[in-house]
């Protein structure tokens, strides 16, 4: 919910800056050290500037985790480029854990860390610390989090494009006044702004919305399954079902399979990932179409904002990652398995433009 402020991610799902919601195998303690990573960096060919000159920098990446493999991607990004930056990063994982992610970051704030990111999280619980960071003249970059000061660095998906991208692909399958299904969860930033341009939509093309459900947990696509389920068994006639955070999407599918309407239900998701590609083009899937940032891009994207806000090179307060329509048909015709064809077939994904310098060694995935 990359996804999912819902990675869903993700997630990636009140506003959470955005769980988006996604996947996630983190370490369950309360902190861990960058680890190896498989991702190669090109060479900086530009003079360090300060802090990066004057040795070790200490960063602290604090994360609201969520379920499946876009919260893993998403953190081995930012590993794989804190490690070619020769940043210390420190990493905790609240895994869905409101109050022990404000812990988590209140421990960040004492740590020494000149930076810290925080991945997701929802503001008013972690707005507090987010402000005693930057009274104590910390850097700090958020991903997904709508908070309220103005002196930290906001990055996001760009969740509007993402979504008009698969609602595009869905107007055009299902066409006009259409009866279709919605899953999805109020009160995530980046499900929020999906959700915004899902009403257009529907108001654009006459569908009738037959039904909304949807829940966030810590087994996200598992959860919404017989909740899915329930509302296809009343609204069997729906052609069309969104799901704009990809384990909303897969607890979506199985429904759909469960039900035995992978015939004349489609699903259209949100977020990419391993996972997501293997059940799009697994045999009889009902997950047509999807859009999504490469997570692991991302990541890194995020670790290298923070990088040139520390050496005072950002010169602004926002970035946004744009993301690309993934349909199944381009997949299959491709032969695409995983994310590393998918990077190949669409270059786009590697974000190497964004946030970057001269001095900086972008990690490439």
């Amino acid at each position: 919910m990359s996804r999912t402020r819902v990675p869903l991610a993700v997630l990636s799902l009140a506003s959470v800056s955005a769980l988006l919601l996604a996947g996630c195998a983190q370490s369950s303690d309360a902190s861990e050290k960058t680890g190896d990573t498989s991702a190669s960096a090109s060479a900086a060919t530009g003079k360090k500037p300060t802090p990066f000159s004057q040795g070790t920098v200490k960063v602290a990446l604090v994360r609201q985790s969520g379920a499946g493999d876009y919260f893993e991607q998403w953190g081995n990004g930012a590993k794989a480029q804190a490690k070619a930056l020769g940043i210390d990063l420190t990493v905790y994982d609240a895994q869905a854990d409101n109050a022990k992610q404000a812990t988590d970051l209140s421990s960040a704030v004492n740590s020494g860390a000149q930076a810290i990111i925080v991945d997701h999280g929802f503001p008013s619980t972690i707005q507090p610390e987010i402000d005693k960071a930057v009274k104590k003249g910390i850097k700090v970059v958020v991903y997904d989090v709508d908070q309220t000061n103005k002196s930290v660095v906001s990055t996001e998906q760009d969740d509007a494009s993402m979504a008009q991208a698969v609602l595009d692909v869905m107007a055009k399958d299902l066409g006009k006044n259409a009866k279709v299904g919605y899953v999805n969860v109020a009160g995530y930033a980046a499900l929020d702004k999906r959700d915004s341009v899902w009403k257009s939509t529907v108001d654009a093309n006459g569908w009738k919305q037959q039904f909304k459900v949807g829940k966030v947990t810590d087994s996200t696509a598992t959860d919404n399954v017989p909740l899915a389920s329930a509302a296809l068994t009343q609204h069997s006639d729906v052609t069309g079902v969104f799901a704009p955070y990809d384990e909303l999407a897969k607890g979506t599918v199985l429904a759909v399979q469960n039900k035995k309407l992978q015939d004349k239900v489609k699903v259209f998701g949100a977020d990419v990932s391993n996972a997501d590609i293997q059940n799009m083009t697994a045999k009889d899937s009902p997950w047509v179409a999807t859009a999504g940032t490469d997570p692991s891009a991302v990541g890194a994207a995020v670790v290298r904002t923070a990088a040139l806000e520390l050496a005072g090179q950002l010169n602004k307060t926002s970035v946004e990652f744009p993301a690309v329509a993934i349909t199944q048909d381009f997949l299959k015709s491709k032969g695409i398995e995983n994310m590393d064809q998918l990077r190949e077939a669409l270059p786009a994904l590697n974000l190497s433009k964004v946030s970057t310098a001269d001095w900086i060694p972008n990690v490439a995935h």
